[in-house]
């Protein structure tokens, strides 16, 4: 069966990829060019050329033609912040159930990593709410989101989070700040009973006082993991694996919120409410005494 190719059309976002392996991602214009250091390329010259073939600069230079995809789109994002890395951002998205229609939230926009992947996600039916206090990371969000058509799907609040949030009944809240675990009730307030909470934290000890803030506010089935990737070289004769890999850029953090008061791991709520008051004096070796109840 003859395979019928697909054409870029003017308006769509294109992938340029050179023999050095530089990327392009720019949207299909016919009045516009394209400047590399191998050359020039008139959009005219990709409008109507199928996916997967190659284009020539001006000066010869070939560009191999693809269509992006989620994770090209994010990781070429302009930037001012580290953003999340998409190996973390497929695991987000399917504990935190995101899918078409959702209503979800998230609190530091940054420069819109995981905004992009949430509002692809949700499609024209869902939203995306995006708090952030620092006025210029939203505006580079927004143009982000813009510049690959999403931005209609995400209203971006600038203001702080100790304010609560304004929405109610959401599906999902995703916390990327350094103290997630002073909000945790303003995001308990915002999800619908058995809702989905998230987080990503960079050291065990921000972890820990998350996991006791949780428990304290009758959130359940917490789960804290980190995703390690390593790649190989994908040559038949000698597979194996390159020679560095993308491993701890953060600890994801999972729960639920919940109306009936569980027990989990043999500790009653109760419990957590004291570590959490050894937390708040900053006295973490106090903590660590504490006896396991797995020992």
């Amino acid at each position: 069966m003859t395979e019928i190719p697909t054409l870029a059309q003017a308006g769509d976002i294109i992938l340029l990829v050179s023999s050095q392996k530089k990327r392009y991602i720019v949207r299909l214009d016919p009045l516009a060019t394209i400047q590399t250091h191998r050359g020039v390329l008139p959009h005219t010259d990709l409008i109507g050329k199928p996916y997967g073939t190659r284009a020539f600069s001006h000066l010869g230079s070939p560009f191999l033609l693809l269509q992006p995809s989620i994770a090209d789109l994010i990781t070429e994002l302009k930037r001012n912040t580290q953003i999340m890395y998409p190996k973390e951002i497929g695991y987000v998205l399917m504990n935190l159930d995101i899918g078409p229609g959702r209503r979800v939230l998230e609190a530091g926009t940054g420069s819109g990593g995981l905004t992009t992947a949430l509002a692809y996600m949700v499609g024209p039916q869902g939203v995306v709410y995006s708090y952030d206090y620092r006025g210029q990371m939203q505006n580079l969000a927004r143009k982000n989101l813009e510049r690959i058509g999403l931005a209609d799907r995400v209203f971006f609040k600038e203001r702080e989070i100790s304010q609560g949030f304004d929405e109610t009944g959401l599906d999902a809240v995703f916390l990327d700040v350094p103290n997630p675990y002073d909000y945790v009730e303003q995001a308990r307030s915002a999800l619908k009973s058995g809702g989905f909470f998230g987080s990503i934290q960079p050291t065990t000890n921000q972890v820990s006082r998350l996991i006791i803030a949780l428990r304290r506010a009758n959130f359940g089935f917490i789960d804290v993991c980190e995703i390690l990737l390593r790649y190989y070289k994908p040559v038949a004769e000698r597979l194996r694996p390159v020679d560095r890999m993308v491993a701890h850029t953060g600890y994801l953090i999972f729960a639920r919120s919940l109306i009936d008061i569980i027990e989990e791991d043999g500790i009653p709520p109760t419990e957590y409410a004291l570590a959490g008051q050894v937390f708040e004096t900053d006295d973490i070796s106090s903590a660590s005494q504490r006896e396991d109840p797995e020992d």
